[in-house]
């Protein structure tokens, strides 16, 4: 039963990050930009040839290799860690699915399609989307977890 929840959750929440994205393709011509909040935040629309922070550019089989590599590490540990408290497994099923919302991208377009933009401090933050967020989240908790378990 437990998995049927895994399995649930990481599809529902990549099939946000790709409504989120449909969203944006079909409402925003590329590099088009609508402002949310002054000087703070932007609605966006890129597209991503790379990973974080634009790197590894037109890498998308190196990429998609990568994710692979990445989302079977994180079911085996998800899998595996039977007793782990919960927030490891919100963590696991965060970056997993946020890897998948990312990956479908790569192999559907051989790009990621990113479109939050903000200026955090006077800095324009690189763009990026909810799978981003997804991932992001997730890597702290996992930092978090390590933090306080002193492993």
């Amino acid at each position: 039963m437990i998995y049927v929840i895994y399995v649930a959750v990481i599809a529902i929440l990549a099939f946000i990050d790709q409504l989120t994205k449909y969203y944006i393709v079909k409402n925003f011509a590329l590099y088009d930009s609508l402002t949310v909040i002054k000087d703070f935040f932007n609605i966006t629309y890129i597209q991503n040839y790379g990973a974080g922070f634009s790197i590894f550019q037109n890498e998308t089989v190196f990429l998609s290799v990568v994710a692979f590599i990445a989302i079977g590490v994180l079911i085996y540990l998800l899998l595996s860690e039977k007793n782990s408290p919960l927030i490891n497994k919100i963590a696991y099923l965060l970056i997993i699915s946020g890897t998948i919302g990312n990956l479908i991208d790569r192999l559907r377009l051989t790009y990621v399609v990113d479109f939050l933009d903000f200026y955090i401090f006077g800095y324009d933050f690189p763009i990026f989307n909810v799978a981003d967020c997804f991932i992001t989240v997730g890597c702290f908790m996992v930092i978090f977890i390590i933090l306080k378990e002193g492993k």
